[in-house]
């Protein structure tokens, strides 16, 4: 604490990130991230971008990349959004978007960056509990808001939303802005961009970090209609007008249009995943049904955080949450086929001790 901080930032509550540790080499499965390379299209227009042009700056609007999104999912170039990293289109979302007179709602079991982003721009909100199932029920946001966020799948339980309960959400809703954070939608959900073209109300935040293998590289981008884009513009320029990098802006609309291997790379940790689910529940765990690049699973026996720092100390990261309701839940990352299979391993040997 310092006498020299403001007010606000003295009532901060800064988001904790996963493990990331330095010391050790660890099986990590507690990020989330993708365990197979980006595309080969993406890392040589990177190569090739990395030249003494980089003495200018980068194109302030990135319409390139902009241009390669819109391309991708059938919009105009006006509904799209790009910044660093889906976290900082977020930001800029909670703060030209979701601050209104009336409370925000989002899920109380959700992406733990909400809150941050709630205390940082002041906003008044109100946690919606998840069910007895850990599911969002949108029967509970039949109440008086000013905007509504929640993530699709959720996080991180990894249940999915169907699009006819978000796109009820929207017509019940039709004065709230709604924002769709879809960071882990391409592992088995469905995506409510379509949604964007129908309904004046509706903004899809999307990640390059999960499906797309560019956790590194930091690029987010949104889907809404234009009028909302040009309130996210208006706060993205005052406070960094050159978000985007000349080879983050290669990189993306490289890997953007590289469907191929965005395709193969999903469709192998799909497929990984319900290979993993099947030998948790041989093991005696519950899973709860993922449609995203992670499990989140509980023990009828061994309790979560037991199991947690065993497996770390046998060199295996997963992610534990000290909350309620989901203190004995551990939320797995799919890796290859290779590293769940050792997971598998340290788990029978852990039980059957």
């Amino acid at each position: 604490m310092s006498k020299f901080w403001s007010q606000r930032t003295h009532e901060l509550d800064p988001y904790t990130p996963g493990e990331q540790p330095q010391d050790t080499q660890y099986i990590k499965l507690n990020t989330n991230e993708n365990p197979y390379p980006p595309s080969p299209l993406a890392l040589t227009a990177m190569q090739q971008a990395v030249s003494e042009d980089l003495r200018l700056y980068s194109d302030p609007n990135a319409n390139k990349l902009k241009q390669a999104i819109a391309d991708y999912y059938h919009v105009d170039i006006s509904n799209v959004f790009v910044g660093n990293s889906s976290d900082e289109v977020l930001a800029h979302s909670f703060a030209a978007l979701l601050n209104h007179d009336k409370p925000l709602l989002y899920p109380d079991i959700s992406y733990s960056f909400y809150p941050s982003y709630i205390k940082l721009f002041g906003i008044k909100a109100k946690a919606i509990p998840l069910d007895d199932d850990l599911c969002i029920n949108f029967d509970d946001y039949t109440q008086d808001n000013g905007s509504i966020v929640f993530p699709n799948p959720n996080a991180p339980t990894g249940i999915a939303i169907p699009l006819d309960a978000i796109e009820q959400l929207a017509i019940k809703n039709p004065d709230s802005v709604i924002l769709i954070d879809e960071a882990y939608v391409d592992f088995g959900g469905e995506s409510a961009i379509p949604l964007t073209q129908k309904y004046a109300n509706i903004v899809v935040v999307q990640t390059f970090s999960k499906s797309r293998s560019l956790a590194g590289l930091r690029l987010g981008f949104a889907i809404a209609p234009a009028q909302l884009i040009d309130g996210m513009e208006r706060v993205k320029n005052s406070f960094n007008s050159y978000p985007i990098d000349r080879i983050a802006i290669e990189g993306g609309t490289a890997s953007i249009q590289d469907k191929t291997h965005f395709d193969d790379n999903c469709q192998k940790i799909i497929a990984t995943r319900k290979k993993t689910t099947q030998a948790l529940k041989k093991l005696g765990f519950t899973t709860l049904d993922s449609s995203s690049n992670f499990v989140f699973a509980t023990h009828h026996n061994i309790p979560a955080e037991q199991l947690y720092l065993a497996l770390k100390k046998q060199g295996v990261l997963v992610r534990y949450f000290n909350k309620p309701r989901i203190d004995n839940y551990l939320r797995i990352t799919i890796g290859t086929d290779e590293e769940m299979d050792a997971l598998i391993e340290k788990l029978e040997g852990l039980l059957g001790s």
